[in-house]
C-alpha cells in the first residue's frame, strides 16, 4: 500500500467515526422534550392500584385490567 492510499483510508475512518455520534445527540433530546410535557400527574387513586397491582406480581392484560377495575372502584367510593 502507498501512503497517499493509507493516508485516504485514515481520512474516511476518521471521518466516519467522528460524524455518527453528531447525529444521534440531535435526534434524542426532542423526544425526552415532548414526553415530558404530554404526561399528566397521576391521581391518588392510580398510584395506590398500581402499588396494589405491583405486590400481587400482576403483569400486562392482567395488570391492566385489576387497575382499571380498581380505579373504578376507588372513585365510587368517593
Amino acid at each position: 500500500m502507498t501512503i497517499s492510499s493509507r493516508l485516504a483510508a485514515a481520512l474516511g475512518a476518521s471521518l466516519l467515526l467522528f460524524a455518527t455520534p453528531v447525529f444521534a445527540q440531535t435526534t434524542a433530546a426532542p423526544a425526552a422534550d415532548t414526553a415530558a410535557k404530554t404526561s399528566k400527574p397521576r391521581s391518588a387513586e392510580s398510584l395506590e392500584c398500581s402499588k396494589e397491582a405491583d405486590a400481587k406480581g400482576l403483569h400486562g392484560k392482567e395488570r391492566k385490567k385489576f387497575r382499571s377495575e380498581c380505579k373504578k372502584a376507588a372513585m365510587g367510593k368517593k
